[in-house]
């Protein structure tokens, strides 16, 4: 007699991890497809649960992509390690490629967001509230150690070249080169300190 494999719990409205491999799939297919790729049926595969689930969590696909946003905005921060930016060069060189390295379809969904923010009003504010969220952390991490070097436009300055630092890694620039970048502009926003 042939021993049956294990059967592959399904995941659903009972288990709780349903509406989060949504979010998580919602991701990962915009991340591959873009939002032009974002169906139901893309993404219940993605997640492993059955498509109808997203109606009965989210109700419509633009609930789906707040929340998906949602998540992408706290944990791209949460990796981000913005914070830790002043206090050391090589860590910040270390978690800043790290989190290039970690999960680009975040990243790819996070501008996909921010290019949507231009046709879709709707969410134009979330997008900004994500920069806003960004830069806000660097200030304060930067506050806290320049003290009165301290400037609020320079910070969104080293936002602004990080940001255009993950981009141009997205578009196949080395790592090499990315970290070569981040050290120089550790130099730059720093200083003496």
């Amino acid at each position: 007699m042939v021993a049956k494999p294990p059967a592959t719990p399904k995941r659903g409205p009972g288990d709780g991890s349903g509406k989060e491999a949504l979010v998580d799939a919602t991701i990962a297919v915009v991340g591959e497809k873009g939002l032009r790729g974002l169906t139901f049926r893309a993404v219940g595969e993605r997640a492993g649960v059955n498509n109808s689930l997203i109606a009965h969590y989210f109700g419509t696909r633009d609930a789906l992509i707040e929340a998906a946003l949602d998540r992408a905005i706290h944990d791209s921060i949460d990796v981000s390690h913005l914070e830790d930016f002043p206090h050391s060069r090589q860590g910040f060189i270390d978690s800043f490629s790290s989190m290039l390295q970690a999960n680009s379809a975040r990243e790819i969904f996070v501008y996909e967001m921010v290019l949507a923010a231009h046709r879709r009003p709707e969410i134009a504010e979330r997008v900004s509230a994500l920069y806003a969220d960004y830069v806000s952390t660097l200030e304060g991490a930067l506050a806290s150690v320049l003290g009165e070097r301290f400037n609020a436009v320079r910070a969104r300055y080293a936002f602004a070249a990080l940001d255009g630092l993950v981009l141009q890694r997205l578009a196949g620039a080395p790592i090499t080169s990315v970290q070569a970048a981040v050290g120089l502009l550790w130099d730059d926003v720093m200083g003496d300190n």
